[in-house]
């Protein structure tokens, strides 16, 4: 080999070497960097990765059936400051120091959390430690507050340099205050999930879908770009008339206060249709005030005896009884096996059928259904079922209850269903059945909404709905429709008919037909108590022409109380302003209602 080649070979030689030492010392400072500086690097790489935050939908608004706001997301604003950016520290702080007191003077004027000094100690303290993101209001302001505390001079120089940022909220308020509160519902915290009423059971549609937008440094300065824009909420339409629910509360809030009851709701239906146009559900708190605490209209309870006329449609279109046909009652108890019958108004007589649904007689109504149906309480049921109480009927509020009426299993138990007792029914499935009489037997669904709107156009429109097209005969639905006239217009015997010290359910102004219900509440350890009621009236009116259904449910009222008395005048009250701001003109001979609108 010459020289030459020789050297060839070693200048390939070293340069080879060099080439290896320098693959390794890059290796060796990947390993050094992942095993010794790994943490620090993923630091610095989170840094230089885009912070993303969410953009709020504005939750759509719940609307009555005239398009007034019931429920609506008002914008609201958290002012925060960034006291470390770089303008606020230049020259010795001058900017921070020219303009501190005019900032804390307009958030003490406009906000008023804080005296100017007590603003300008909190800025000032968070200023020297240097704090990123000092809540400067201690609540919330609103868009008016915003928009004066920007007239500020620090703050219209930008955030770049006040460090000054407003954040947006937005709370959920209800413009009429309780009125239909907890039908409508209310909504979990910042994050606007529904946990009750409309707002739980429509919660998908109101709350639109949330966007996204990131920080990125763009042109030398961080800038808040929008990745995905918001879809805000859609807006429910409802049944419910603002004005109407107004004087359906007035009602009832006067007639608990006045008998302190335990709670008190009342519900207004639309006869044809089924639109509810009021709902309310008054509690009572310690303090002794009433408010909207929970749905009683869609909760269950044992209905007394508004459920005789429910037993007596029954038997009367099965063919077991006439309605002409007579029952003996007695002023004594009524012993049937381990029963024990009494009547709230005895008397030794014969009543009719009729007769017996006027005065609420709980002996008559035992003795007719237990002669109908021994041996064969299967069969009452099943025919109560087919008129449609079973079915689901109000899934718009969510968790409201089903009827609860079960085969008995001896006729003791019976006997006691007759009058509405080991039976449960919610205050909205009385109403719907009653609605059905009022409504020549045609069984409406109870509607809360009518509507989905978008952008002011509509998405969905939901229809009446019919349950069931017809619960009865012919021949049995005229029947129990004069029994239920009977109830408020025959003197002598109908518990909600005019007596010397009151009108009860017997209006001048429009007709009323209805039931009263009287129930004895069951206190747990104790049985049922003779000191402790529900009181129920539920009615339709006007009774030729029936426009509305109406009931009232009152919960332990203070003695003395009487269910005609008390909850048939309330219905007597919503039926008379009711019809005056539905725009009827009503004379009184033969109740002729001639519609203007």
């Amino acid at each position: 080999m010459s020289d030459e080649q020789r050297n060839t070979v070693w200048r390939f030689a070293i340069i080879f070497i060099v080439i290896l030492l320098g693959f390794g010392a890059v290796i060796g400072k990947i390993v050094y960097i992942q095993a010794v500086e790994r943490d620090e690097w993923l630091k610095v790489a989170e840094k230089q990765v885009p912070t993303h935050r969410p953009i709020r939908a504005t939750r759509g608004n719940i609307l009555d059936c005239h398009g007034q706001l019931l429920a609506s997301s008002m914008p609201q604003y958290y002012m925060y400051m960034d006291t470390r950016v770089p303008a606020l520290h230049e020259r010795n702080g001058k900017l921070f120091n020219t303009y501190i007191d005019s900032l804390c003077l307009d958030l003490a004027t406009i906000v008023g959390d804080h005296s100017q000094s007590e603003y300008r100690q909190r800025i000032t303290n968070a200023y020297n430690r240097g704090e990123k993101r000092l809540r400067v209001c201690d609540h919330r302001i609103n868009y008016l507050q915003r928009r004066a505390l920007e007239q500020n001079a620090l703050i219209k120089k930008g955030k770049y340099k006040s460090g000054v940022l407003f954040e947006d909220q937005h709370r959920r308020i209800k413009p009429f205050g309780i009125l239909a509160s907890r039908t409508i519902g209310g909504i979990y915290g910042e994050d606007g999930v529904g946990n009750s009423g409309l707002e739980k059971g429509f919660d998908t549609q109101l709350r639109g879908k949330d966007g996204m937008s990131s920080i990125q440094k763009i042109g030398g300065r961080y800038e808040q770009v929008t990745v995905n824009e918001a879809v805000d909420g859609m807006d429910i339409v409802t049944t419910i008339d603002a004005n109407l629910q107004d004087i359906v509360e007035k009602a009832l809030m006067t007639k608990v206060s006045e008998k302190s009851a335990k709670w008190g709701c009342c519900v207004l239906m639309e006869t044809q249709t089924g639109y509810v146009r009021a709902i309310a559900n008054l509690d009572r708190s310690e303090e002794g005030n009433y408010y909207e605490a929970q749905n009683h209209a869609v909760q269950r309870v044992e209905p007394g005896s508004t459920f005789k006329t429910v037993a007596l449609v029954a038997a009367l279109d099965d063919g077991k009884i006439e309605i002409d046909d007579t029952v003996s009652v007695t002023r004594h108890p009524w012993q049937y096996f381990s029963a024990k019958h009494t009547d709230a108004h005895p008397m030794d007589t014969m009543l009719t059928v009729r007769s017996s649904l006027a005065v609420s007689s709980n002996i008559a109504l035992a003795k007719l259904i237990t002669r109908s149906y021994e041996g064969s309480a299967k069969k009452f049921v099943r025919r109560i079922e087919r008129m449609g109480l079973m079915d689901s009927v109000f899934c718009e509020i969510p968790g409201a209850d089903k009827a609860r009426i079960d085969v008995p299993k001896d006729t003791v138990t019976l006997s006691k269903m007759s009058y509405g007792y080991s039976v449960e029914l919610s205050p909205m499935q009385i109403l719907m059945f009653y609605n059905a009489i009022a409504n020549n037997g045609k069984m409406m669904r109870p509607m809360l909404v009518t509507g989905i709107r978008e952008d002011g156009e509509n998405k969905v429109t939901y229809k009446p709905e019919t349950v069931k097209s017809s619960i009865c005969s012919k021949s049995t639905l005229h029947d129990i429709q004069g029994a239920l006239h009977d109830v408020v217009w025959d003197n002598h015997l109908g518990t909600a008919s005019a007596k010397p010290w009151s009108k009860k359910a017997q209006s001048n102004l429009v007709s009323i037909a209805g039931k009263t219900g009287t129930a004895q509440l069951f206190i747990p350890g104790h049985g049922y108590s003779g000191k402790h009621h529900r009181m129920t009236f539920v009615g339709y009116f006007p009774e030729e022409n029936p426009r509305y259904t109406c009931i009232c449910m009152i919960e332990d009222p203070q003695f003395p109380y009487d269910a005609g008395m008390d909850c048939g005048s309330t219905v007597r009250v919503i039926a008379e302003k009711t019809m005056a701001y539905t725009g009827c003109y009503i004379f009184r001979e033969g109740v002729r209602v001639l519609d203007k609108r």
